[in-house]
Parts: C-alpha cells; structure tokens; sequence
C-alpha cells in the first residue's frame, strides 16, 4: 500500500509540479529535492506509526517527478549541443539502475542493519550526494517556462494519448510481478532469504543490457520496439514461473524477464516524447506519471494475485498483461497520423 500511494502521489502531482518549477535555477533545485528527500527518509526512519511513515513516503513521491522531468534537460545543457544525446542516454542508464538495482540493495541494507536502518542510510546518502552537487555541479539558468495552455494541446492527440495509455499498461505488466520478485524467489524457487538480495542484484545487472537493445530500434520503430519487447517480457516472466526449479533454466529464464524489464523504462520514454507534437518535456514528465500509476496498478494486482493463487503464479499473471500491452500496440499502430 505505501508503494501504491507513493506511485500515485508521483502520477498525479508530476506534471503539475514540474511546470510550477521549472523556473528555478537547477542546481538549487536539485539540491533542495536532496534535503527534502533526506528529511522524508530520516522521518521515516523513527516512524511510530504506519501514518507517519505513509507521510514520510508521500513527500519524497511530491519530489521525485520533479527531478525525473527536469534531470535529462539539464545534463544536456551540462554537456553542450555536441554531447547533450550522451548525456541524455546517460540520465536513462542512471534511472535503469536506480529502478533495477534500489530493491535488491534495500533488501541487503533491511537484512544487514533493519529497514529503520536502510530508511536512515538513504537519508545520509542523500545528504552527501546534495553536498557533492553543491561542490561539483556549476549553475544551470533554467529554460524559460511555457504555457501550460500551450503545451497541453498535446493532451487533444488520440495518439498520444494512447501512447500513454500503452505506458501504463506496459508498467502494470512490469510490476505485478516485478514489485514481489523477492517472495517469489523465496517462496516458489527456494532461494534462502539472506541470497535474495544477490539475485535480485543479478537481475539488475543482467537487465541493463536490456537499456541498449531498447535503444536500437526504439527512434525509428517505437511501437514495434514496445510489442517485441512486451513479448519477451511475457516469456521471460512464464519461464521463470515454469523454471522455477530447475537451477540453470531458472537463471536464464531470470535474466530474460531482467533484460526486458530494463528495457521497457526507456522504450515507453522515448515512445511518448516521440507521439508528441512539440512539448516533449511536458510528454516526458506525463509518461513518468502513467508509469507510476502503472506501478500502483500493478503492486495492486499482484497482491491481490497473490493472495489468490500464491506467488508461484504471479509471472504468469504478469505475462497475460503483457500480451494484452501486445495487442493494445496493434489498435494505437492504426491512430499514428
């Protein structure tokens, strides 16, 4: 539920926030996100109560959207016209790995030190890493900020707004079975608790190669990039089920679903910003906001997938949802203009 409310809160508040901001100078924006995100995580980390701690992960959710829709922007300016795409495709690898890599390390950091402990050391980290950019980061004039009459024309497009409707369905797909990977581990292929962590650092690491291959194809073909990887998500999710376990079959299995679930992050970025008229960072920060709600929708599902039929069918759950994204590509394909 604290991850339901946490994506919601992104998918709501998102764009709306990073309009209201995108005057202020970037490196004082960023460096304030930092700090609030130190004080949420701290609050959370002597939370007495389940509000106070469902309060503690609704502020960050306020923040984060802010920073995802303003942070490629700003790496371009950082770099200049000539290196701004390397620099842009840098940001992606970094949210990839954030997403891929933040689970497995909590589940590591909750082992080792309690998860008042892991709350307690996001909350140091985010201290240091706003005294680093403090250090490091030279000041960014913000853009000048645009209508928001004038940008929401996007909002008028069938085809775009199918496209971020594809996003959302894509994310469910991801995380109803992505959110419960570590029960799975544990419950359905026997994978002792205190190496849960490790394989879900595997999972990450072997996804990231996903981040590439996304980026083959998706600028020319995104809609196509998004169905083929949809589906190699499905049997990777399947297998993983199916394989449960059988040792090396379960690995590979594994790292299938890893390397489409990597993937996906960028492929529905660009897709998005790519189905847009102009207003391409207002599309970029929409798309992040139905991937949140893609990411409540699908925590929901799973758990109550779950609670019906365990977590040893979680994947196939998954998998259906994503053959569903398959054939939502086929009907957006025909409103393309």
């Amino acid at each position: 539920q604290l991850v339901t409310l946490f994506a919601v809160v992104v998918m709501v508040c998102g764009p709306f926030l990073t309009a209201w901001l995108a005057h202020i100078d970037r490196k004082r924006l960023f460096i304030a996100i930092l700090v609030l995100f130190a004080a949420a995580n701290g609050l959370a980390a002597v939370a007495s109560n389940i509000w106070v701690l469902a309060i503690a992960r609704l502020v960050p959710a306020l923040a984060l959207p802010v920073f995802w829709g303003t942070a490629s922007e700003t790496a371009g300016q950082i770099a200049g016209p000539e290196k701004s795409g390397r620099a842009v495709s840098t940001v992606y690898l970094g949210i990839s790995a954030a997403m891929l890599f933040g689970i497995p390390i909590g589940t590591l950091a909750s082992d080792a030190i309690g998860w008042r402990g892991a709350f307690a050391l996001l909350a140091a980290l985010s201290l240091v890493i706003a005294v680093l950019i403090a250090i490091s980061m030279p000041a960014v004039r913000a853009t000048q900020p645009v209508a928001m009459g004038a940008q929401a024309r996007i909002l008028k497009s069938p085809f775009f707004l199918a496209n971020v409707a594809l996003s959302i369905l894509v994310f469910t797909a991801m995380f109803t079975g992505y959110t419960y990977l570590a029960e799975m581990l544990e419950k359905s292929a026997g994978i002792a608790p205190a190496q849960v962590g490790w394989w879900l650092m595997g999972f990450g690491a072997v996804g990231l190669i996903g981040n590439w291959l996304g980026g083959l194809w998706v600028d020319r073909k995104p809609l196509a990039t998004t169905a083929l990887f949809s589906v190699v998500l499905a049997l990777g999710m399947a297998a993983t089920m199916a394989l449960a376990n059988t040792g090396i079959g379960f690995a590979v299995a594994l790292g299938v679903w890893g390397i489409a679930n990597t993937a996906l992050y960028p492929i529905c970025q660009i897709r998005v910003m790519k189905a847009a008229t102009g207003a391409q960072a207002l599309a970029g920060t929409i798309n992040v906001s139905a991937a949140n709600g893609g990411i409540a929708l699908g925590a929901l599902i799973g758990g109550v997938g779950i609670s019906s039929w365990g977590a040893g069918n979680i994947g196939y759950l998954s998998a259906a949802i994503a053959l569903l994204a398959v054939l939502a590509v086929a009907l957006i394909g025909k409103l393309a203009p």
